[in-house]
């Protein structure tokens, strides 16, 4: 939504000024950027603070803003890009750059990226979807990733006095919190996104790409490691094998206060606050554990790039909205304001004292995104990820339930 104030403000001064708004001060052209964020990705005061200070920097760039819902997104950003009124900068998901990519309406920014934006900080699960052969599309906005959240009261009765820095020591401790009264973690059986961690804290991938052409990769040894570690950790509770972290949400479960851990983003701890204000002060984060207290577990990143359409009319005054948006002041501002991880590693140190943004931040760095196919929305319409953790948490041969999966993976990625 456009903040009005500030386009009155500006209209207002140019009809005195200069009887009429075609220039500023200075000579220039007045230059308007369209910018079409995705709804919630950030607040109004963000989105006013924002504009007012970069519309006082840049006084011959005006801001026009509008939110879009995500449902049917896809379509219509593919009906801009190929359209003439086409608007200057797009927010899109991480995972979705490759897709418009291939349609080739995007601006390559590899040099903005590299001169400009520190492109070498940058987490990988956001930079790398954002590039396609060697360019890159997407500029990393902001990202979101899993973290643990557990009930400190619950650890306290248990005698554990500090949070897990490895798998094996997750593992202990999920069996000790395991009892007749309560789960040691809470974990539902299709909740492929960590699983797709596990697989890749193994060296297994979901899909890979041979002579150009993609296929399903979860029946190696690798990808089948971290299948059977899902499997460990899901025993250590009673979540449903057949059923996604949303059926039942798991916040609501957890809510409940017999449940000592969940995998999800931190937001969801206000969501069990406001279920159960008993838990207010009672909750803790650590990111997901890695095979060694080293680094922390691998996790799927998600969260937003920033994209220049090839056919808008004011290219270069949306690479500097851009340089500005993913650029260190306004990335740690985004960061507080809406507690989520900046686009820069090197970022994650400034959000001491969020308990919760720092244990997403610490995990980030080990962040990464679904496979860069340009078709890998299409595994996902029915995801064949789902059934087969399902069908291996429920007793079927590991190999046969991996080797079904990847050839429906391979499937839906070969059009």
């Amino acid at each position: 939504m456009k903040n009005r104030a500030l386009v009155l403000s500006t209209a207002l001064a140019c009809t005195l000024a200069l009887g009429g708004c075609g220039m500023v001060p200075g000579g220039s052209d007045q230059r308007t950027v369209r910018v079409w964020l995705m709804q919630n990705s950030v607040s109004e005061d963000f989105l006013n603070r924002f504009t007012e200070a970069f519309e006082d920097e840049h006084p011959d760039i005006e801001l026009d803003v509008t939110f879009q819902e995500w449902t049917g997104i896809g379509k219509k950003v593919t009906e801009a890009l190929a359209g003439k009124d086409t608007p200057e900068i797009i927010e899109v998901g991480n995972t979705q750059v490759a897709g418009y990519a291939e349609s080739g309406g995007l601006r390559d920014l590899t040099l903005e990226s590299v001169r400009d934006l520190g492109g070498d900080e940058w987490l990988p699960g956001l930079a790398e979807p954002g590039s396609v052969n060697g360019s890159q599309y997407g500029i990393p906005w902001y990202a979101a990733n899993r973290v643990v959240i557990y009930n400190k009261e619950l650890f306290a009765e248990a005698g554990i006095e500090e949070p897990p820095t490895t798998r094996a020591e997750w593992l202990e401790i999920s069996e000790k919190l395991d009892t007749a009264s309560q789960d040691g973690i809470y974990l539902a059986g299709q909740d492929w996104y960590t699983l797709a961690g596990f697989v890749w804290d193994e060296g297994g991938e979901l899909a890979v790409e041979k002579g150009g052409e993609w296929e399903g990769a979860l029946h190696s040894k690798a990808a089948l490691r971290g299948m059977e570690f899902y499997r460990e950790l899901q025993s250590h509770g009673d979540g449903p094998k057949d059923a996604d972290e949303e059926t039942p949400p798991q916040a609501q479960v957890f809510a409940k206060g017999r449940t000592a851990q969940m995998i999800a983003v931190p937001s969801a701890a206000t969501v069990i606050e406001k279920a159960n204000p008993e838990l207010k002060g009672k909750l803790g984060f650590f990111p997901v554990p890695g095979k060694s207290a080293e680094a922390p577990g691998s996790v799927f990143i998600g969260g937003s790039d920033l994209i220049v359409p090839e056919k808008s009319k004011e290219r270069a005054a949306a690479v500097e909205v851009v340089s500005a948006l993913a650029g260190e002041e306004w990335q740690l501002e985004l960061a507080r304001t809406m507690n989520y991880v900046p686009n820069k590693t090197t970022l994650a140190g400034e959000l001491e004292g969020a308990e919760g943004t720092s244990a997403m931040a610490a995990g980030a760095v080990r962040g990464r995104a679904t496979p860069s196919s340009p078709q890998w929305a299409e595994v996902e319409v029915d995801n064949p990820i789902k059934p087969y953790m399902t069908a291996v948490l429920q007793g079927a041969d590991p190999a046969t339930a991996a080797r079904s999966a990847s050839d429906r993976i391979t499937s839906a990625l070969r059009p």
